[in-house]
């Protein structure tokens, strides 16, 4: 459970940097928020993922993870940006 635990943060951390690139734009926390947001995206969208069932190699679960990081990125930016306004 551990080593799962630890394999998904480092995915997230590779996930997190991906997201930001595919989602480019001036995020408000800079890189390290950004690569925290990847590594909480990716815990999430890899429990979601096993609780509707997605299995697949590793590229169905950095998909998951990757997924999981953008919306959890869209999500941070829609609420810092009410928050500024």
């Amino acid at each position: 459970m551990i080593m799962q635990i630890l394999g998904w943060i480092v995915f997230g951390l590779i996930a997190g940097i991906v997201a930001k690139l595919l989602m480019p734009g001036k995020d408000p926390g800079g890189f390290i928020i950004t690569v925290l947001l990847g590594i909480a995206g990716s815990l999430i969208g890899g429990y979601l993922g096993s609780l509707v069932g997605i299995k697949g190699g590793w590229f169905v679960s950095f998909a998951t993870a990757v997924v999981g990081a953008m919306l959890l990125l869209l999500v941070y930016r829609l609420i810092r940006r009410n928050a500024a306004a």
